[in-house]
């Protein structure tokens, strides 16, 4: 992902989509970092929307419940 940095520059975040964030009524995309510095490793970054320039999706993956082959035991809520 890239995102507006100082100066007119891009900062760059490799890492895990873990979820969006509400903060003050502002959004921001919550990327756990994978980067090759180890002090950054785990740490997780929030990414106001309004910041964004671009988003690469290298590899999407399904959540666990989707996952799931055999159809849950009771049809819905009700018996």
């Amino acid at each position: 992902m890239r995102s507006a940095g100082p100066d007119d520059q891009a900062i760059v975040s490799l890492g895990i989509f873990r979820g969006l964030v509400s903060i003050g009524g502002d959004n921001a995309l919550a990327i756990e970092l994978e980067g090759p510095e180890a002090e950054e490793k785990g740490r997780v970054r929030l990414v106001p929307i309004s910041a964004l320039l671009a988003v690469d999706i290298l590899e999407a993956a399904k959540a666990e419940e989707e996952k799931r082959s055999e159809p849950s035991q009771t049809p819905g809520y009700f018996r």
